[in-house]
C-alpha cells in the first residue's frame, strides 16, 4: 500500500475509534473472528486499564473506546436488544474493517457499553464480557477528581458528550430533577450504582474482575480472566502485573462524612451486596 492511501485510511480510521489507526500496519488477513471482548462497567473503575491489558494479548487488539459506539450508546440504549445490536455491530465492524484488524479478537471498553452489553452479546453470539467492579467510594472519589458530573464544568468528552450537573440517558426519567439537584458525591454514587447494575445484566457471558483483587494478586486474576477467555494466561499476568494503585480505600481520607453519607444513601444496598462494608 503506498503511503498517500495508508494516511488517508489512517485519517478516515480515526473517525470511528483512537485506536483504529495505530493497528493499521498488522496487516489484512481473510476471515474475521467473531470471539470480541467487551470490557464494561463504571468509569474510573479500572475499565481502561484491563481493557489495554487485553488487547495486548497476542491475537487480540485494542479497540479502545470506539467513539461512535459511544455517541450512539443513548439512542441504542431505548431499544430493545435485538433492534440495537445489528446497528451496533454495524459501527464495531466499520472500526475493525478500517484498521484491517476483523482477524483479530477485538477489546472494546466504552464503559458506556455496559448498557447495551445484551445488544452487543446478541451482536456477537461467541463474543464475552469482563466486568471490572471497583468499591463504589473509590470510584467517587476518582469522579470528584475529574469533575465531569460537576455543575460548572464545561466541554465534552471524545464522542461529544457534554459534562456537566444535567441528566443522562442513565438516569431514571422520574429521578432526573433529583439528579440535577443533588450533590457531586450523590451523582458520582448514582453514576457507579447504574453502570454496575446494567453491567450484570448477562452473567452468563460475563466474568466479574474485582479491581482490588487485580491489585492483590494480578497473576491470579490473570489466571481467571484467561481461562475465562479460552487464552494464554502468561502474557496477561505480564500486562496484569504492570498494575500499580495505592488508591484501594483511599475514599477513607478523601471523602467527608457527608460526602460518605451522600454515597450510602444513594449507593449502600448496593455496595453491601457485593460485599463491601458500609456505616
Amino acid at each position: 500500500m503506498s503511503p498517500l492511501p495508508l494516511r488517508r485510511l489512517a485519517h478516515s480510521a480515526s473517525l470511528y475509534g483512537r485506536s483504529a489507526a495505530r493497528v493499521l500496519p498488522r496487516g489484512r488477513r481473510r476471515g474475521s473472528e467473531e470471539r470480541l471482548v467487551f470490557v464494561v462497567g463504571s468509569p474510573r473503575s479500572g475499565t481502561t486499564f484491563v481493557g489495554s491489558s487485553l488487547g495486548a494479548q497476542p491475537g487480540f487488539v485494542d479497540l479502545d473506546e470506539v467513539s461512535p459506539l459511544k455517541a450512539a450508546i443513548p439512542e441504542l440504549a431505548a431499544l430493545p436488544p435485538h433492534e440495537a445490536a445489528p446497528r451496533l455491530r454495524r459501527i464495531v465492524e466499520r472500526v475493525r474493517r478500517l484498521a484491517l484488524v476483523r482477524h483479530l479478537r477485538g477489546v472494546e471498553q466504552t464503559p458506556e457499553t455496559s448498557y447495551v452489553l445484551a445488544a452487543a452479546l446478541a451482536a456477537y453470539p461467541r463474543a464475552r464480557a469482563v466486568h471490572v467492579v471497583r468499591d463504589g467510594r473509590d470510584v467517587v472519589c476518582s469522579l470528584l477528581e475529574r469533575g465531569w458530573l460537576g455543575d460548572d464544568r464545561t466541554g465534552g468528552d471524545d464522542a461529544g458528550l457534554p459534562y456537566g450537573g444535567h441528566a443522562r440517558f442513565w438516569v431514571e426519567p422520574e429521578r432526573a430533577e433529583e439528579f440535577a439537584r443533588a450533590s457531586e458525591a450523590t451523582r458520582a454514587a448514582w453514576a457507579w450504582r447504574r453502570y454496575v447494575t446494567a453491567a450484570r445484566a448477562a452473567p452468563e457471558r460475563t466474568h466479574e474482575l474485582r479491581y482490588e483483587e487485580l491489585v492483590a494478586n494480578p497473576a491470579e486474576a490473570a489466571a481467571r480472566v484467561a481461562a475465562f477467555l479460552g487464552s494464554d494466561p502468561e502474557p496477561l499476568a505480564e500486562s496484569f502485573g504492570l498494575v500499580h494503585d495505592r488508591s484501594a480505600g483511599r475514599w477513607r481520607r478523601d471523602l467527608d462524612s457527608e460526602q460518605v453519607a451522600d454515597v450510602e444513601r444513594e449507593a449502600g444496598a448496593l455496595l453491601r451486596e457485593l460485599g463491601y462494608e458500609t456505616g
